[in-house]
């Protein structure tokens, strides 16, 4: 940080304070996503956090790096917005048939995909030598609905210490807790991950020749509407959702039983464009309009792998297909 840069901006200077949050910008984002679960709500208290940095910046004594100051305002904000309001998931749009009944019905209904395009960029922020999860494993669709699950202390000091790699002194001065409030709060969030964590195998490297097979099959099965392939690609115990609907269908019967009750419905499917979401495989979907014959999005499917198998598969709202760059209609 520039002695110089810091000083013009304590002194108000806007284009000086923007230099010192931009390097730091996207992995604030991706912080408030995995604590909120929630593309928009990230947006959302990253921007109130910084205008908190901003106003507050002239307290700012310099005994931390701007760095981790910045995550203490954001895991804070974080913080805020989990205990004074209730998560309300967008209004979802029925299915155009009955579903069959579910294995269970979710909780964790504001979960959104996080795009791919938002992490291309990201400075190399190694986490520190605590850290116990990777990069990739740490940015995953079940990561994140596993998070979601712990109450919010538990949440802030599994992120603070387990993915981000921060000491435990550095995690309890940045939320205001002692030492020993942190380590209790770690051991249960552990113990909570550990017992959602799959013991599937890890999937294939991301854009490699393995993973671009098992796509192509997924595609194909997918596609054509043959629900059997489509099973013998997924796990025995695979999950498909659909949030914001709660319903949550796991292992390969009742996901058969799903694909089959919802088939015709998904014979509208034209055309899938392929885009990428918490660093998984994923889709636009695109329906062909029987007046126009021009195609409209439907939604967004991202799936996730366990080895040479699927795990999961994601259904998401057509209103976050922007985010990913997918347009309305396609000619």
């Amino acid at each position: 940080m520039s002695a110089e840069l810091f000083q013009r901006a304590q002194a108000g200077d806007r284009d000086a304070f923007a230099a010192l949050v931009e390097p730091h910008r996207g992995e604030l984002q991706v912080h408030c996503y995995r604590m909120l679960g929630s593309l928009q709500d990230a947006e959302d208290a990253l921007q109130d956090a910084l205008l908190s940095a901003w106003v507050g910046l002239g307290g700012f004594e310099g005994r931390s790096s701007i760095r981790t100051w910045l995550y203490r305002i954001v895991t804070n904000r974080c913080l805020n917005v989990l205990r004074t309001s209730a998560r309300r998931p967008v209004a979802a749009a029925p299915l155009s048939v009955p579903p069959p009944e579910p294995s269970r019905l979710g909780e964790v209904l504001w979960l959104q995909p996080y795009p791919d395009l938002l992490l291309d960029g990201l400075p190399d922020q190694a986490p520190g030598p605590e850290a116990r999860y990777e990069s990739r494993e740490a940015i995953s669709l079940a990561f994140v609905t596993a998070v979601q699950l712990l109450p919010p202390n538990q949440r802030a000091v599994l992120l603070l210490r387990d993915v981000l790699g921060y000491r435990a002194s550095e995690a309890a001065d940045l939320l205001g807790l002692t030492e020993d409030a942190v380590a209790g709060a770690l051991k249960r969030a552990r113990a909570t991950m550990d017992a959602a964590r799959s013991p599937d195998r890890p999937p294939p490297p991301a854009g490699g020749p393995e993973e671009r097979a098992l796509v192509d099959r997924f595609v194909a099965a997918f596609t054509e509407h043959n629900i059997d392939a489509l099973i013998a690609l997924m796990t025995d115990d695979a999950w498909v959702r659909m949030p914001p609907l709660p319903f949550e269908y796991r292992g390969t019967e009742a996901v058969h039983r799903f694909f089959t009750a919802i088939d015709a419905h998904r014979r509208g499917i034209a055309r899938m464009v392929p885009v990428r979401a918490n660093g998984q495989p994923a889709w636009g979907e695109y329906v062909r309009d029987p007046v126009t014959g021009g195609l409209h999005v439907t939604g967004v499917l991202v799936v996730g792998f366990a080895g040479d198998r699927i795990c999961e598969i994601t259904h998401f709202e057509t209103t976050l297909a922007p985010y990913f760059g997918l347009p309305r209609t396609l000619d």
